[in-house]
């Protein structure tokens, strides 16, 4: 069994960790993308988010002080289905959503970068930085939890203090001159709305990297609980400012013009030229924590799933141990995504992946799991319809805008549980066919 450092990882470090992986990806990549689809709604499509995540993080909060675990998710999905491929499938999306989310954040990152210098976001230099990113954090993983943790909480404090600073200043400007910028509202569209907050999901769940550190942070049973709901507190009230103050300062159509690096656009008018260059400042040190924390809990669930024999592992001549090598397969493949993959396109997968492991988790709890946990049923059957509901709408809105998004993640899950299937089969039955023989040593 993969060994972990158990008590390594303070409260203050497994916030820093979940506001990191929230606040990458979620303000800074999606705002403009969530009023594409809201239109001018889309702050509280940021509120529907949280109340859809807050009921999520109950059936988290409750597995988390049964088991706590370095595997998190991969260990609550073992723990109500069972070692198969049910388990594995689950599991595998999840870990592939936030793959899929790092390589959002590295692709935000070139985005945000190349404003400093005024390069267009169609740029190669786009995905180049996004992997110089994405190798940065994995050289800083390497380099083991204590550094993780001091950097997590500095990059955490850092920037939640700057998107702060930004959100007030924007409001400030908005009411103390006229700003120009139309406040008439659009006609109100349930399915695009319903839509947006799907992507606004994506904004928050990286609460759910705080429970693969369960095996590492102190006091585990009582602190993984309370660095979810401190994590979604926050997150809930810098979204919110931060989208009003984006709607005071720019045109609907100026923030769906600059989707992909509409903050940075928002804090021209409120705050000249040198207020966007320390918007992008920040946005790259946000982007950063973000995906360090990803790839530092991403990996040890993967690595979980090794130990319990639900994936198949090659060191490819790796020195080493498993949690090393899971970081080096996290990296290649959030790279890949990161090449060859849109920002739009990412979201929609990561949030399809997400959601379809996300109902997973409750249906556990609630058919294999609510009596041991003690969990109150009715707040897991709404977390559940809520999920379907939003995964339903937002899948019939991009199957009519970028059906080949729908397909691909089709395909993608399909394969995934084909070959957990064949995998899982081959490794019974070359178990069964050594049984009698020697013990392993």
């Amino acid at each position: 069994m993969q060994e972990y450092k158990e008590n390594s990882l303070s409260l203050m470090g497994a916030v820093s960790m979940g506001t990191g992986v929230m606040i990458g990806a979620g303000i800074f990549a999606l705002t403009g993308q969530m009023a594409e689809l809201s239109g001018n709604w889309f702050p509280l499509a940021f509120l529907s988010a949280a109340v859809v995540t807050a009921f999520s993080a109950y059936s988290y909060i409750k597995l988390s002080n049964a088991f706590p675990s370095a595997g998190g998710i991969g260990m609550y999905l073992y723990k109500a289905y069972g070692s198969n491929a049910y388990t594995a499938f689950f599991a595998l999306l999840m870990y592939f959503s936030m793959v899929i989310n790092e390589s959002l954040v590295a692709r935000t990152f070139g985005t945000y970068t190349l404003r400093l210098f005024d390069v267009d976001e169609s740029s190669f230099l786009v995905p180049l930085l996004g992997v110089v990113l994405l190798i940065f954090a994995f050289l800083l993983n390497l380099s083991g939890n204590k550094s993780i943790g001091w950097f997590s909480t500095f990059m955490a404090a850092l920037k939640v203090l700057g998107i702060a600073l930004f959100a007030l200043s924007g409001l400030y400007v908005m009411g103390s001159m006229d700003s120009g910028v139309s406040t008439a509202t659009e006609e109100f569209s349930l399915s695009g709305f319903v839509a947006a907050t799907a992507l606004g999901i994506l904004a928050y769940k990286g609460f759910t990297t705080i429970t693969n550190s369960g095996g590492e942070l102190v006091d585990a049973n009582k602190n993984v609980g309370r660095a979810i709901m401190i994590s979604i507190g926050v997150c809930v009230l810098l979204y919110l400012l931060v989208a009003f103050a984006v709607q005071g300062n720019l045109e609907l159509s100026e923030i769906v013009a600059a989707k992909n690096y509409s903050l940075a656009e928002a804090a021209r008018p409120a705050l000249g030229d040198l207020g966007m260059s320390l918007t992008v400042v920040l946005a790259i040190v946000a982007t950063i924590s973000g995906v360090l924390a990803s790839m530092f809990a991403v990996s040890r669930m993967l690595a979980m799933l090794t130990d319990m024999k639900l994936v198949p592992h090659r060191h490819f001549g790796m020195p080493g141990t498993i949690q090393n090598h899971t970081l080096v397969y996290t990296v290649v493949i959030a790279i890949l995504l990161t090449v060859f993959m849109d920002l739009s396109r990412i979201a929609s997968m990561g949030a399809i992946f997400y959601l379809v492991m996300d109902i997973a988790v409750h249906w556990g709890v609630l058919r294999h799991l609510r009596e041991e946990l003690t969990a109150q049923v009715w707040v897991v059957i709404t977390a559940i319809v809520l999920d379907a509901i939003v995964l339903t709408v937002f899948i019939f809105i991009k199957a009519q805008s970028d059906s080949m998004v729908v397909w691909v993640s089709l395909i993608f899950m399909l394969l995934i549980f084909a070959m957990e299937r064949l995998f899982l089969r081959s490794n019974q039955s070359h178990h069964s066919g050594h049984e009698g023989g020697s013990h392993e040593t």
